[in-house]
């Protein structure tokens, strides 16, 4: 059975301080009532990982680097390796996440580099895929992800895979308000896995977790994570604030019953 995640990305949000703040309060609600069918991770800025990681140690939430570099180490001013993210306490890594490939114009090349080189590091992978808005109105919704799951996972096998969860993300979706609705998202859910067995290996897409991403609040989330094929969320803004991500873990707990 795929298991139910719930993973915040806390972007370009909070100080040292206020992260810790966030994951006590997020801690202090799933001590009250803890989560028995969904993982929790969170994915602090670089500069919170250290400090996050060591208050959550005792903890059942994950914690996760936002990026690394596509090299192992070298003269890559303002990057951060694997290494560096995994000493600090990471064990979960975003890679694809569309704010990357927009603002940073990271490329199939690089991207495939960046989670060869997590999986080294035994980082497991939240790997991140979807289309634009002109993409989704000029019908090239499936094309577009077929080609980043084919190039940006090249060469990966079977047993890497089982390291990597996927996240769907409609880049028009991101930070807009606009939410696909939950039969939209089902249907690219429900695609996406028979793709994933003809390039990678009987079963690699029955067997692993699909997350929706895209303005997931409390409002929608019990409707998105009820669908058959959507196995979590990459929550953003709505994971700054610990009471609307408890909420959102809620909603997972009720889907999974």
């Amino acid at each position: 059975m795929r298991q139910k995640i719930i993973a915040g990305n806390w972007k370009m949000f909070k100080t040292i301080p206020e992260a810790l703040r966030l994951v006590k309060s997020l801690e202090t609600k799933l001590e009250k009532k803890p989560p028995a069918k969904s993982r929790v991770l969170v994915f602090p800025p670089f500069t919170a990982i250290s400090a996050v990681s060591e208050a959550l140690k005792n903890s059942k939430i994950g914690v996760g680097a936002q990026n690394i570099a596509w090299e192992a180490e070298g003269a890559y001013t303002g990057e951060i390796s694997a290494a560096m993210v995994k000493n600090a306490g990471a064990k979960h890594v975003i890679i694809g996440h569309s704010e990357r490939r927009g603002y940073f114009k990271e490329d199939p090349h690089m991207l495939n580099k960046k989670i060869k080189l997590a999986l080294q590091h035994k980082l497991k992978v939240v790997y991140c895929i979807g289309e634009t808005l002109e993409e989704r109105e000029q019908n090239l919704t499936r094309d577009i992800i077929l080609n980043q799951i084919e190039w940006d996972l090249k060469d990966l096998t079977p047993n890497d895979l089982k390291q990597v969860v996927l996240a769907y993300e409609p880049v028009w979706a991101i930070g807009t308000g606009r939410t696909a609705t939950p039969e939209q998202a089902q249907e690219i859910h429900a695609f996406l896995r028979d793709p994933l067995d003809a390039l990678y290996g009987e079963g690699v897409g029955k067997r692993m977790s699909i997350l929706y991403g895209g303005s997931v609040k409390p409002e929608n989330a019990l409707g998105l994570l009820s669908q058959p094929d959507i196995d979590g969320a990459l929550v953003g803004g709505a994971c700054l604030d610990a009471g609307s991500f408890y909420k959102i873990i809620e909603a997972s707990e009720k889907a999974a019953k």
